[in-house]
C-alpha cells in the first residue's frame, strides 16, 4: 500500500506498508483459493483499511492481478475482503496490467522522443510486456503470459533445490510462452529496454553486489550470473548481501523467466526501473479525467474497427442520455458516474458484431467485448459492458447473469432495461426522431417497471414501433418483478 499527496504537479509519497502474503502459494492445482491464502489476504487488508480509514473511495484504487484473475473462487475471497475492507477491489486483465507498467515505467523515466521503448514485469503468477514509441503513454503492444516467480518455483522447484537441468526447464518453458510475439518484437527494433519489480530489482542488486556499478544487464552479464547462481545446490544456500531469505524463494525461477525472455528476443541491454504498476495506477488515478479519456478512446477505436454506423450509434447513445435523465429524476439513489458511463459505452458499441450476422449480434456483440484487450477497462467493467450488450435485446434470463462486486444488482438491471428501450425506438436508424416523443415513467415507485408514453402523432407515423413495444412487453413479462407498459397520448 502507498499513500501520496499531489505537490506542485508532483507525486510525493508520504507513507508505504508492503506485506507479502504471496497470495499465488495458496493457489490448488485446480485453480482455487485455499482457506488460509484468503484469510491471509484479508488479514491484510484488514491492516490497510485502518490506515485509510476516512479516505474518500474516488482517492483510492485497489488493483488485483493474476492470482485474482485466475482463481475460480475469486468471488468468495472477494466477499470475505468486503466485510473489513470498504473499498473495492478491481481486477485488472494481464494486458490492462501490461499497459498501466507501462505507463508507470514511462512516466518515471527520461527517454527520447525517437526510442521504441520495452518493458517487462515478472510477477508472482504473470510476466507482463509492453512495447511503445516515442512520446506517447500508450503502448503499442501489450502482452501478458501465465509464467511468474511464484508458480514456476512450484512447478519446476518443488524442492527449491538448483541444478542446470530444472533452471533450463523453466527457461525454455518461458521461452515457449512467448514464442507466438517474438518475431513481431523483434521487428520493432526495441531502442531502450526496462525491467520493473522483484526478480529483475534483484538481479539489478546482484549485479551491483558483484561489482557491475551501473547494474545494466547485457547477454554476458546475466549469463555470467546465472553460472555463479548455479553454483549453489539450494535457494537458501544463495549468498548475496542484497538478497533477501523471502526473495530467495523464487529468485531462481524469476531468474529463468528472465533469461528465457531477453535471449528469445535478442535484448543487448537492458535497465531496472523503480517505476511500474502502482505508478501507472497512481498515475490515473490522479489524473482522473485522462483515465475517462483513455477508455473513450478505446470504445471509439473498437467502434471504428468494427465499421459501426457512427450516425445511428451516436442516436442510441443520445436516446439513452435522454432516458436515464428522466428515470433518475424520478429515483432517490445516484448512479456513479462511472458506472453510467458503462450504460453510454454499451449503446455506443452494440453493434459490434453486425459484421458476422445480424440474427445473432447482441451475442457476437458480447463475445467481441468480452474478448478483446479494452485498455482502461478492469475486468469487471469489462464484463459489465459485455452482459449489457449481451441482453440488450430478445429474452433475458437473469439467473445467467454474472456475479459483480463492483456494481449493484439494481443499478445493473435498471441499466440494462434503459439500454433495451433505446436500442428498441431506434429500429428503424431514423435520425431525425424526436424524443420529446417518449416519456420514461416508473410504475409504482418500483425500479424494474416502467410505463413508455409514445405520442399518438408519432405513432401514426410509426407504426411498427408498437410491435416492436409488444414483443418487448412479452420479454419482460418472462421476468418475476418487471414491467413494461404502454401509453399512448
Amino acid at each position: 500500500m502507498v499513500i501520496a499527496r499531489i505537490i506542485n504537479g508532483a507525486i510525493q509519497i508520504i507513507y508505504k506498508n508492503k506485506k507479502n502474503i504471496h497470495l499465488a502459494t495458496g493457489l490448488k492445482a485446480n485453480n482455487e483459493l485455499t482457506e488460509s491464502s484468503i484469510m491471509r489476504g484479508v488479514e491484510c487488508l484488514a491492516l490497510f483499511a485502518e490506515r485509510l480509514n476516512g479516505f474518500p473511495p474516488e482517492h483510492v484504487r485497489v488493483i488485483a492481478t493474476h492470482t485474482l484473475r485466475v482463481a475460480k473462487n475469486r468471488h468468495k475471497f472477494l466477499m470475505a475482503a468486503a466485510k473489513v475492507f470498504p473499498f473495492p477491489i478491481e481486477i485488472i486483465s494481464g494486458q490492462e496490467e501490461a499497459r498501466l507498467i507501462y505507463l508507470g515505467t514511462m512516466t518515471g523515466e527520461s527517454t527520447s522522443s525517437t526510442d521504441t521503448k520495452f518493458v517487462i514485469d515478472i510477477g508472482g503468477g504473470s510476466t507482463e510486456i509492453a512495447i511503445g514509441k516515442g512520446n506517447d503513454l500508450n503502448p503499442l503492444i501489450v502482452a501478458s503470459r501465465p509464467m511468474g516467480c511464484v508458480t514456476y518455483t512450484k512447478q519446476f522447484f518443488g524442492e527449491k533445490k538448483i541444478d542446470v537441468a530444472s533452471f533450463q526447464q523453466a527457461k525454455l518453458a518461458a521461452e515457449q510462452q512467448i514464442e507466438s510475439i517474438i518475431n513481431t518484437i523483434k521487428k520493432m527494433n526495441i531502442t531502450v529496454a526496462f525491467g520493473t519489480s522483484g526478480t529483475i530489482k534483484s538481479i539489478y542488486h546482484i549485479l551491483l553486489d558483484i561489482g557491475v556499478n551501473d547494474g545494466i544487464i547485457t547477454p554476458k552479464r546475466l549469463d555470467d550470473l546465472i553460472s555463479y547462481v548455479l553454483e549453489f545446490k539450494s535457494f537458501h544456500d544463495i549468498d548475496y548481501p542484497s538478497l533477501s531469505n523471502e526473495r530467495k524463494n523464487v529468485f531462481i525461477s524469476g531468474l529463468a523467466i528472465f533469461s528465457g525472455v531477453f535471449n528469445a528476443l535478442g535484448i543487448e541491454a537492458l535497465q531496472f526501473s523503480p517505476y511500474a504498476l502502482r505508478d501507472g495506477v497512481f498515475y490515473e488515478l490522479i489524473d482522473g479525467p485522462n483515465y475517462q479519456d483513455i477508455r473513450q478512446n478505446t470504445a471509439q477505436s473498437l467502434s471504428e474497427h468494427y465499421n459501426i454506423d457512427q450516425r445511428h450509434a451516436k442516436q442510441v447513445v443520445k436516446t439513452t442520455k435522454y432516458f436515464f435523465s428522466q428515470w433518475q429524476q424520478q429515483v432517490s439513489m445516484t448512479i456513479p458516474p462511472s458506472l453510467e458511463s458503462m450504460l453510454y459505452w454499451a449503446a455506443q458499441l452494440h453493434e459490434v458484431g453486425l459484421k458476422i450476422n445480424f440474427s445473432s449480434i447482441h451475442k457476437h456483440s458480447s463475445y467481441i467485448l468480452q474478448n478483446s484487450n479494452l485498455p482502461g477497462f478492469n475486468e469487471e467493467q469489462q464484463l459489465l459492458l459485455s452482459t449489457l450488450v449481451r441482453y440488450h435485446r430478445k429474452s433475458i434470463n437473469i439467473d445467467e447473469l454474472p456475479y459483480f462486486s463492483l456494481f449493484e444488482y439494481k443499478h445493473i438491471i435498471s441499466l440494462m432495461q434503459i439500454l433495451r428501450l433505446s436500442i428498441l425506438i431506434n429500429n428503424q436508424r431514423n435520425p431525425e426522431i424526436d424524443l420529446q416523443t417518449f416519456q420514461l415513467k416508473l410504475l409504482e415507485n418500483k425500479l424494474t417497471k416502467i410505463t413508455l408514453e409514445v405520442n399518438k402523432e408519432f405513432v401514426k407515423n410509426n407504426k411498427l414501433i408498437l410491435l416492436d413495444l409488444a414483443q418487448e412487453q412479452k420479454y419482460w413479462e418472462m421476468i418475476d418483478d418487471w414491467k413494461l407498459s404502454i401509453a399512448i397520448y
